[in-house]
């Protein structure tokens, strides 16, 4: 999801990290996928230590321009830490899930999808909006039923005690508006005519539409990138994308008659500036061309 964006706009070089395991092999999965991808450099190596070889440097490492991907606090804090020296996409994590349900909606489907963020780390989040009061009753019996036997379930009943909420809201508008102060990282619309709804949402990472789109469709085959803003940042920043690993230049030319032109216009505002340089790179120029035409 970060390597495709990375191919599509062009950068000549594209490293992966990740952890070893402890006989220090590296999952047959992860390999596969940067081979499927076109990428070939693939170092054994994660956490806040990947990020600072990424940016720094190591004898076996070269520095490079961005890093992208999340990773656990550790990741996300030094990418905050080495944002200067290289580029970030984003300061991802932790995960969460907001979810707009209303009577319509299968509240062992919910649970199922608000568990599906809490088992990604103690932090995530995994927040119910319904306008449907015996819904959230249920859904609240489903995750403690769906918990019994989860693998993962210290860290997932961590999560769902601290940062898992159920609220039963007046109208779906309203859980519109509470949505968009949240700015959810991923937000399901778990509702009978999400498409209705769909132009009250204005901030969400990824917006999954109807009963039979789960979170975990975004996470592994729907095609977006799944590296998305989160803690609010959808307020004003997007999913990792191409533009993610392109910049621009811009280019300036004038001739002597444009420079001419603004010179007065430069002078004004350089000397309000008490920048005196500045107008004279200017005057300068225009009286040599003045002087040459006369």
């Amino acid at each position: 999801m970060n390597a495709i964006p990375a191919k599509v706009a062009q950068v000549p070089r594209i490293v992966i990290t990740t952890p070893p395991s402890p006989d220090k092999s590296v999952n047959p999965a992860v390999l596969v996928a940067a081979q499927e991808a076109g990428v070939s450099e693939i170092y054994r190596v994660g956490g806040a230590q990947a990020i600072a070889a990424l940016a720094y440097g190591t004898e076996t490492i070269p520095k490079v321009d961005v890093v992208a991907g999340p990773g656990n606090i550790y990741v996300t804090l030094a990418k905050k830490f080495v944002y200067g020296t290289v580029g970030i996409d984003s300061l991802a994590g932790p995960s969460e899930v907001l979810i707009i349900a209303d009577s319509t909606a299968n509240p062992t489907y919910l649970a199922a999808d608000l568990l599906a963020q809490a088992e990604h780390d103690s932090m995530a989040a995994a927040i119910l909006l319904t306008t449907d009061a015996t819904l959230a009753r249920q859904v609240v019996a489903q995750v403690d039923e769906q918990l019994l036997n989860h693998p993962r379930r210290l860290l997932t009943e961590k999560a769902i005690a601290h940062y898992g909420l159920v609220v039963v809201v007046d109208s779906l508008t309203t859980a519109a508006e509470l949505s968009n102060e949240f700015a959810p990282e991923h937000l399901e619309l778990a509702i009978a005519d999400p498409w209705a709804l769909l132009e009250g949402i204005r901030h969400a990472g990824a917006i999954f539409l109807g009963h039979s789109t789960p979170e975990a469709v975004g996470d592994y085959i729907a095609g977006p990138s799944h590296t998305l803003p989160t803690s609010g940042s959808a307020r004003y920043a997007s999913a990792l994308g191409v533009e993610t690993f392109m910049k621009h230049s811009s280019l300036i030319h004038y001739s002597p008659a444009a420079l001419q032109s603004v010179a007065q216009a430069i002078d004004t505002l350089a000397t309000a500036e008490g920048l005196h340089s500045h107008a004279e790179s200017v005057r300068l120029r225009v009286q040599d061309q003045l002087e040459t035409e006369g």
